[in-house]
This record gives C-alpha cells, structure tokens and sequence, in this order.
C-alpha cells in the first residue's frame, strides 16, 4: 500500500469515527500528517508504512506540539524493518505512541483500548496491583506462596501489587490462577504516560530567520514556543492561554498554501492562525490573517493583536 493510500485510509477511518480531520500537512518540512479532533481529544497524527523512518528528531517535535496545542501525538504505521506491527499492542519510538491501523480501528471506532505494550524484552501488560492483592489475600496466600506458584521471587510479586508491569506471560498466568481480569489498558490519549518514561523534550530556540518575529511577539505579551518540523513556525500563547499559529514570509504561491493547512490545522486545533508577510492586499487566506510586519511593529498588546487576527480571519 501506498502511503498516499494508507494517508486516505486512516483520515477516512477517523472521520468514520466521529473526528474532524484537517487537510493533510503537504508541506515540508512536517513533523505530523493531520490533526484530528473528537470532543476534548485532539490527535497529532504521523502515518507511516515503516515507522523505523519515525527519527528522534521528529518524535521530540510531535511531544513539542502535544505540549504546546493539548494534544496526543500518535504515529500509525504497518511494519517495521523486521515485522509487521502486531495489532492489540501499543509500541513506542522516541516517546510517541505507535499503533497498527487494526489497533487505531479498535481504539477510535470501536472504543476498545489495547493491553498490551512492546518495551525493551517483550510485551508487557498493566497489572492492576490492588486488585492481585486482594486476591492473593482473599485466598489466604502470603507473598511467598504467591511467588512460588509463579516461579518468582517474593520481591517481584511486591513489586506488582504495587504497580509493576508483568509480562504477557505472568499476566495470563496470574489471571487463570484467579479465574478474574487483572490488566488494565493502556491509556494512549493521555500519552501512555503510565509505561511511557521518556523525559520530556527540551524547547528548541527560534531559527535565526525566525528570531526577530520571535522577539515581536514576545515584546507584544506573547509567550512563545519556536517549532522546528511544524507548518507554522510557531505556537503563541496570550495571558489567557488562547493559542495562535503564526508564520512569516514574503507572501507568494508557498506562503499562501502554508497559510491554508494552518487554517485548516487552527480548526481543528481550536486555535487562531496568522501569517506575517512583507506586502499584501489580502486580509486572509480562508481564514489564516495576513498581518504586514510593518503593522506589528506598531502593537504593543497582546489584546489587540489578537482583535486583529480575529477580525481578519471573518474577512
């Protein structure tokens, strides 16, 4: 399949799912494909046929991005170099959740959330430890009994009824011993923070073309987070958190594509869009406003800046 296909594929299946999708990101350089939004649940989406292309660089900017719009970053992909993804099961690469399209349909469509996560040594579950306790309780089994019954040892068992992930294996084991559902799922809306343990990634600083733009906003009240591989150049922020897209450019044929796939990303994102240009006789590109830099340099207010950006995208 095609990734063009696989693109369509997953944006249909999202739609079908109740989500409104954006256009899809063809610019470059791009750290996400589409966003999507159901609800409160914003989604930051990287598809792929072979996630191994999924690099460290791009998986920081996507945590960025989650951070910055209240989002989830999310690559769905079909293989790795070596296997295919196997559905059920949440993997990782560079702090970002990755699921199969199979694992993608149960989650959004059906509403059924994985089990299962791949870390380094195999598959492991969630292990809901206050429940194995009172089991092993109810049962009358000390820690020791318990641990001889599993062929662990005393401490290990400790270690799952206060919160340590078992494995595939210990999981079905443990669940047969006691005739009952001792997993829980893995919550990857929230990021998978439960068995994800990748520090958050550092801000980058602004491009040098980007700095005096930067600099503008932040002089106007803006707080403002640089990106380095998003369709706009930046994610501001005023005192009441309403979050703005912005980006810079000689206005031409690319700035005003740019200028669209934020309008449509600022949809579904819930956010304004603005686009910074030398010279223009337009007032907005379907609802992205085009402010000339002259202008700007005269705001000293957030407020205003934002009334302009407002009035421009009903233009």
């Amino acid at each position: 399949m095609s990734r063009s296909a696989l693109v369509g594929n997953v944006t249909a299946m999202l739609e079908d799912a109740g989500f409104v999708v954006s256009d899809r990101c063809a610019v470059r350089p791009k750290s996400f494909d589409v966003a999507a939004r159901r609800g409160p649940d914003l989604l930051l989406l990287k598809i792929l046929g072979n996630v191994d292309a999924f690099d460290a660089e791009t998986g920081m900017e996507m945590r960025r991005l989650g951070t910055y719009l209240d989002g989830t970053p999310v690559v769905v992909g079909l293989r790795t170099r070596d296997q295919d993804l196997e559905p059920g099961v949440v993997y990782f690469r560079h702090g970002v959740p990755v699921l199969s399209p199979d694992t993608a349909m149960d989650l959004f469509v059906e509403g059924i959330p994985p089990l299962v996560y791949a870390a380094p040594g195999g598959l492991y579950v969630n292990i809901d430890g206050e429940i194995l306790k009172d089991e092993r309780e109810e049962r009358g089994w000390s820690l020791g009994q318990l641990a001889s019954e599993l062929g662990v040892s005393r401490r290990t068992v400790s270690k799952y009824e206060d919160g340590m992930n078992a494995s595939v294996e210990v999981a079905l084991e443990l669940e047969e011993m006691f005739e009952r559902d001792l997993t829980s799922p893995v919550d990857v809306l929230e990021g998978a923070d439960e068995v994800n343990d990748e520090p958050d990634p550092d801000e980058p600083d602004a491009q040098p073309d980007d700095e005096h733009m930067v600099t503008v906003l932040t002089r106007v009240g803006f707080t403002v987070h640089p990106t380095t591989r998003a369709p706009f150049k930046t994610v501001s922020e005023d005192d009441r958190e309403d979050r703005v897209l912005t980006s810079h450019s000689t206005f031409n044929e690319t700035a005003e594509k740019r200028a669209r796939i934020m309008s449509s990303i600022s949809r579904v994102a819930r956010t304004h869009s603005v686009y910074f240009v030398d010279e223009t006789r337009r007032e907005t590109v379907e609802g992205t406003a085009l402010v000339e830099r002259e202008e700007v340099e005269d705001i000293d207010d957030a407020d205003e800046l934002q009334k302009i950006i407002r009035e421009r995208a009903k233009a």
